[in-house]
Parts: C-alpha cells; sequence; structure tokens
C-alpha cells in the first residue's frame, strides 16, 4: 500500500477535507510558476529536488487521477522534502527521504519547528530564522542538519515560500553534502601540499626560485610605497662541487641542508631565504632602512658559514662568496637586482672568495664583456678562428732545440689576436676548456706528425692541461686514440699542470683519482709537468709522493734573478731540490743574456723565452727542428709576436 506521512495511500482519500494530515491542493497556475523559477535557478539538481518534493506532491493533491504516479516520484526521491508553515515554522509535511536522514516519524517531525532541525552557527538563531524566511530559490544555503541523536549532518537547503490555499507556506530540499564537505577538505588540503611541493625546495624545506618569483616583486612594490631600500643577496658556495666529487652527494646535501639552516637562522623573520638550486641561495632583506644593516648582515652569514661543518663525524669548510645588489640603487624590478647581485657575487669570488662585495656600474661593464668573450669564443671554436704556436726549450749548455711548449692563439676577425690571459679563465669557468683543450690537443698532434713526415727532429711537445681535463676519464684513450690516427708516439707529448691542479688539498677520493690519473698517463709513455712552480703549494712531500718529470719555474722568480737575492734563493733551492729527485728543471721567460748566465752558474738545464725565440706557427717551427744548435744571433730565428687587439662587449 502506497503511503503518505506513514498512512496508507486509501485512508488519505478518505479525508480529503482533513488538513491536519495533508497539504492543501495548489492551482494550477502556482505550479507552471513554481516549475518556471525553478527551472531558472542556479542549482539544477537542487531544483529538481524541490519539483519532486513539492509541486508534484502539490499536482498530486490536485489530481486524483495521476496521485499514484506522482506520489512514487516524491517518495522515492533522494533528496530530502520538508514543508513548513512561514510564521511559526512549524513543520507540516516532510518525504520519507527527510524522516530516514534525521531518524524521525512523521508525527515527531510536526512537533518541531524548522528552527529545531536546521542549524547556521554562523548566523546564529536570528540570522537562521531570517535566512529561513526569505529563502532565495536560486542560492543554496549551506547549514547543518540536526538528526534525533543530535548528530550533525552538512547539508544545502533550497527553500521557496508557497501560497497553498491562502496559507503561506515554505517548501525545503535538502542534500547531504557531508561527503561532499569532506572530499573538498581533503582536495583542499591536497592542494595546499602540492602547492607548497611548487614553491619549496625539497632537500632544504627553504622557498624556492618560482616562490622567489612570485613574493619578490611585491617586497619591492612595498618597499616603494614605505620609501625604504631592498637589498638582494645571491650567496654561492665556494668549491661546493669539489666536496661532492670527493665525499659523494649525499655528504654534500647533507652540508646544503646546513647551510641553509645556518643562514635561517642568521637573517630576521620578515626576511625571505631561498635556494634558487645547486649550491645557489638568495636572500632577500625587506624595510632595510639604513644601509649598515646590509652590511652587517652580509658579514654575519659570511662568519656563520666560515664555522666547519660536522658531517658524518667529519669537519668540512664550506664558505661562501657573497654578491649584493640595492632597491632602487641597484634596479627597480626582480631581474635587474638578481642579475647585478649575481655580477657581484662573481665579483666576490674573483677576490678571494668567503667575502661580500656590493654590485657597482664597473662590475656591470666586466660582466658585459666577459659575456662577449664567451659568446665570441664559442663563436671561434665554431669558425676556425683559434690556432697553436709554438715556442722552443733551449738546453742551456748546447743551444740545443729540447722541446716546444704549445701556446694557444685567438686570431679574432675584428679585433685581431685575442691573448689566452684575456679568456682562459672565462673558459675555465663555462666548461668551453674542455672543447677548447680538445682542439689543442688534437692539433699539436697533427702538428708533430707534419714536422716528422717533414724530416724534423721529434722533440717533445708540452701542452697545457686544466683540472677538468685531467678529472676526465677517457683522457689517456683519447691520447692513444689522436697519437695511432697520427702516428705520433706518446713519448713526444708533455702535459703541463699547475700546481693546484696537482695538490691543492682536497679530500682523499680526489686526490687519489688525479695520481692515478697521471700515472695511466706516465704508463703510456707521456711526461707530466708541473707549470708556474713556485707559485703555488709547492710541498716538498708532494714532489716524493707524486710522480713527476719536469718542474717549470715560474717567470715571476726568473724576471729578477740578477737583482733580487730572494728570488735568486728560491730558484736555486728548487733546482738544487729537483737535482736530488732525478727532476728536471725549466725556466721560463729569459729575456736577458744575465739572467742565463746566472741559471746556467745554479745548474739549471732548460730554459725557454724571447732570449731564444719567440712563439711560432707549426711551419716557422721546422727551421728549429733541424737538431742543430740554435743561434742566438740570428735575427731569423726570432719570429715575431703579435699585440692583442682589445675585445668590448660589442665585439663577435
Amino acid at each position: 500500500m502506497y503511503r503518505v506521512m506513514g498512512a496508507p495511500l486509501s485512508m488519505r482519500k478518505s479525508h480529503q477535507n482533513s488538513t491536519s494530515r495533508s497539504l492543501i491542493p495548489l492551482g494550477l497556475g502556482t505550479v507552471f510558476a513554481v516549475i518556471l523559477a525553478v527551472g531558472a535557478a542556479s542549482s539544477p539538481l537542487l531544483a529538481a529536488a524541490v519539483v519532486l518534493g513539492v509541486t508534484l506532491w502539490m499536482v498530486l493533491r490536485a489530481d486524483g487521477s495521476r496521485s499514484a504516479r506522482y506520489r512514487a516520484v516524491l517518495e522515492q526521491s533522494p533528496n530530502g522534502t520538508v514543508i513548513a508553515d512561514a510564521t511559526t515554522f512549524q513543520i507540516v509535511d516532510a518525504n520519507p527521504a527527510f524522516m530516514q536522514a534525521l531518524g524521525y516519524t512523521a508525527p515527531e517531525l510536526r512537533r518541531l519547528a524548522l528552527t529545531q532541525i536546521f542549524v547556521d552557527e554562523s548566523a546564529g538563531a536570528a540570522g537562521l530564522a531570517a535566512k529561513l524566511q526569505n529563502p532565495d530559490p536560486r542560492v543554496p544555503m549551506p547549514l547543518r542538519q540536526r538528526r534525533k541523536d543530535g548528530a550533525l549532518l552538512e547539508i544545502e537547503a533550497t527553500g521557496y515560500r508557497l501560497i497553498l490555499n491562502r496559507r503561506t507556506t515554505l517548501a525545503f530540499s535538502a542534500s547531504d553534502v557531508t561527503l561532499k564537505r569532506k572530499i573538498e577538505s581533503q582536495l583542499l588540503e591536497k592542494q595546499q601540499h602540492l602547492d607548497h611541493l611548487a614553491h619549496h625546495d625539497q632537500l632544504t624545506g627553504l622557498p624556492n626560485r618560482l616562490y622567489l618569483a612570485h613574493r619578490l616583486p611585491g617586497a619591492i612594490e612595498d618597499a616603494k610605497r614605505a620609501g625604504t631600500m631592498l637589498a638582494v643577496l645571491f650567496l654561492d658556495l665556494d668549491r661546493f662541487k669539489d666536496i661532492n666529487d670527493s665525499r659523494g652527494h649525499e655528504t654534500g646535501d647533507k652540508l646544503l641542508k646546513t647551510v641553509a639552516e645556518r643562514v635561517r637562522a642568521t637573517v630576521r623573520d620578515e626576511d625571505i631565504v631561498v635556494r634558487m638550486g645547486g649550491d645557489e641561495f638568495v636572500v632577500v632583506l625587506q624595510s632595510v632602512e639604513r644601509a649598515e644593516l646590509i652590511n652587517e648582515m652580509a658579514a654575519r652569514i659570511n662568519e656563520a658559514l666560515s664555522a666547519p661543518v660536522i658531517v658524518d663525524g667529519r669537519p668540512l669548510n664550506a664558505t661562501v662568496s657573497i654578491g649584493v645588489s640595492l632597491y632602487p640603487r641597484d634596479g627597480s624590478d626582480m631581474g635587474e637586482l638578481l642579475r647585478h647581485s649575481d655580477t657581484a657575487m662573481y665579483q666576490a669570488k674573483d677576490r678571494g672568495r668567503n667575502n661580500f662585495q656590493l654590485f657597482s656600474p664597473v662590475m656591470a661593464r666586466k660582466l658585459r664583456e666577459r659575456v662577449a668573450i664567451e659568446a665570441s669564443l664559442r663563436a671561434a671554436l665554431e669558425r676556425g678562428q683559434l690556432d697553436v704556436h709554438y715556442q722552443p726549450i733551449i738546453d742551456i749548455e748546447s743551444n740545443r732545440v729540447m722541446g716546444l711548449e704549445a701556446l694557444l692563439r685567438w686570431k679574432h676577425p675584428t679585433h685581431g689576436y685575442i691573448l689566452p690571459g684575456r679568456f682562459i679563465d672565462i673558459a675555465e669557468e663555462t666548461g668551453l676548456i674542455v672543447p677548447v683543450g680538445e682542439f689543442v690537443l688534437q692539433r699539436v698532434l697533427k702538428d708533430v706528425g707534419f714536422w716528422q713526415r717533414a724530416g724534423a727532429s721529434p722533440v717533445p711537445v708540452a701542452v697545457n692541461i686544466s683540472a677538468v681535463q685531467l678529472q676526465r676519464s677517457n683522457l689517456r684513450d683519447r691520447i692513444l686514440s689522436l697519437t695511432r690516427e697520427y702516428e705520433v708516439s706518446p713519448e713526444l707529448l708533455l702535459l703541463e699542470l699547475t700546481e693546484s691542479t696537482m695538490f691543492e688539498r682536497r679530500e682523499l677520493r680526489g686526490g687519489d683519482s688525479r695520481r692515478d690519473a697521471i700515472s695511466q698517463l706516465r704508463d703510456i709513455g707521456v711526461s707530466i709537468a708541473i707549470d708556474d712552480f713556485g707559485t703555488g703549494y709547492s710541498s716538498l712531500g708532494y714532489l716524493k709522493q707524486w710522480p713527476v718529470d719536469f718542474l717549470k719555474i715560474d717567470r715571476s722568480f726568473v724576471r729578477d734573478l740578477v737583482t733580487d737575492m730572494s728570488d735568486l734563493a728560491i730558484v736555486g733551492a728548487i733546482i738544487a731540490i729537483a737535482r736530488h729527485l732525478n727532476i728536471k728543471v725549466v725556466a721560463e721567460g729569459i729575456e736577458g743574456w744575465q739572467q742565463l748566465e746566472k741559471l746556467r752558474q745554479l745548474g739549471c738545464g732548460l730554459a725557454q723565452g724571447f732570449l731564444f725565440a719567440r712563439p711560432a706557427s707549426a711551419a716557422q717551427c721546422l727551421k728549429l727542428l733541424s737538431g742543430l744548435p740554435l743561434s742566438l744571433t740570428d735575427s731569423t730565428a726570432q719570429t715575431g709576436e703579435f699585440e692583442a687587439g682589445p675585445l668590448t662587449a660589442t665585439g663577435t
């Protein structure tokens, strides 16, 4: 039997005039108006529920012939529907879904008012009554619904005011949104988590460059409105790559976390600390009212990071170079401030590291020059503008050419020859030293093959090797490949490494790796020389431990050899030590006869310099490789050297 409010349908038909248990029939015109209003509602789902829960119910009462169909639709609707008096809020009727959701029977519900069922904690009793009194059918109301057992359900209620037989009533359709709210809360939490992941560094927990891009423009605007300064500090750890290479990336990560903690603890709460990536950090000092604060903060960061960091029970020294740019002096937007602080940071690197430098326009000009040189050097590699010249190494006693040193030359199409001192450091910083070194090595072995085919007496050729090239595991294999290609013996190759490349203090693993690489090169017949000896670490213990064939005394000691007793003593000591260790010595930069004579007296065997010959092309060197003594009075042997032109930011 079909039931309405708990009574059989037949019973309801026999009591058509009983208003105590049923609704008064609704006019057809009113029904049509309600349907139009529902169609315009902003929530189609809730509007449909109201159509089922109110309109069709009223139609059922107005047209008995269709009552069974409409009543079935209403009672099977998943949305709860309730009817109440518009003045007293007394509940008149409700469908089964509404009763089931709250756990009440029909008689129990009719003893209650809407204000006892619906709860709005944000509005209070008076506010809730006002909302219920004047519902907007286009806007669902977020409410809570109190069950019989006291539990509260999250719902959305859509209401209408209806005139039923001259009686004003309120009809509400309620949708349980508890699950929806839970899902929304979980989505919000997930979104917040994803937002944090997107804007924070996973290793250190610091904000990342995306966060900085979002916050820094606003901080600049705040400084502009307040009339205060803002400082951008660009931090770069010194020699962090060496730590990664020697101790491993796990140790490097632990160091970065400690660095992040120390920087964050050093600055103020209102300042922004960002990890840009790798070993680079940015600190934004906000609301700077006095310039002295910037210097103080940068100095404090330097001091905080200078203290050793204990990682896995072993101390690590990790200093930092800092570049500083100021708003509004050094830039008006984020891009300018970051570029200029980065430029100042490189100036701090050039000045010995572990310090901070304020940006200046002079730095900007130098940066533009460095960028121009880097771009031009890349173009030079592609367009074949690089060349190799050779300067002979002479036996002091016989004046015979005992070797050649390969010297890189760059002939710029506009500015002429560019000296290596102008671009080698830039090549090392940018990684271009690898293709440049490969070019020199290949050209030298090709020229040696050319000299041999031309009938010249072969002599070893010295080639400068950077630390990056030495660390490459395929250097030995590459040399073997090139010597086979040009039919040259590896014994005609002499690799020159600076003291810092060979001996600079590193962790044990890095030192062993370099020693093994050098030993492998000597095993195939390649000789090893320490270039510029005396200007670096010069530890006698290293000479005992490392396999070395030649020492090259730096020209700075040879220049004043005749007049400076300290230089004379240093050079004499180097020569004496090398003789006892069976290491050959080459003195660089010989330009005068008195220097040559003094070296002969000290027992130096080999020398090179303008006194003997200037650097020459491969073709010009043929006459130097006859095997005959070099005539120092023969002007034809002293080939002309060039003058290098300037390379500016406009050079290509």
